[in-house]
């Protein structure tokens, strides 16, 4: 199993955190949510969104911004932050095999704060015009390549 993480802040669409519970108990890696999310954790929409998958879902939740940072730092893992300001594109990134991939808020993305808190940024390129790709499928290409660098070779 990978020791891969993927860390989701604050949230605020049921059925994406319930896409990234399913891709990350198929693919088995763990995922933590930094709350408050933008609906209730137990929503019967995200458990339609994740399925019967939810349950075999290696899901952590932390109370908040502050409370997943004291962790973290009990880790010593690295934060890799997918961000549209991030000018490193992830296919060009040496991921670890326990960083934690974390991504923002559908509705803001992350505060300055996170932001500067992260070890590493990177984005995924996207064609001029375009705001950004979806947290699930951002999620999906960056998960893959890092399995790939470090799990699946």
């Amino acid at each position: 199993m990978p020791d891969l993480r993927l860390a989701f802040y604050q949230p605020d669409i049921p059925g994406n955190t319930g896409t990234i519970l399913r891709l990350a108990a198929c693919l088995g890696f763990g995922v933590d949510i930094i709350e408050p999310a933008g609906f209730d954790i137990s929503d019967r929409t995200l458990k339609r969104a994740g399925m019967d998958y939810i349950a075999a879902a290696a899901l952590t939740r932390h109370v908040n911004w502050v409370r997943f940072e004291a962790w973290r730092g009990t880790t010593g893992r690295r934060l890799v932050l997918a961000s549209t300001k991030a000018s490193g594109r992830y296919t060009d990134f040496n991921f670890r095999a326990d960083d934690i991939l974390l991504f923002g808020r559908e509705s803001a993305g992350v505060p300055d704060n996170v932001h500067d808190a992260a070890d590493a940024r990177i984005v995924v390129p996207m064609v001029e015009g375009q705001r950004s790709i979806n947290v699930a499928v951002s999620a999906a290409m960056i998960v893959g390549e890092a399995l790939r660098q470090t799990v699946w070779g």
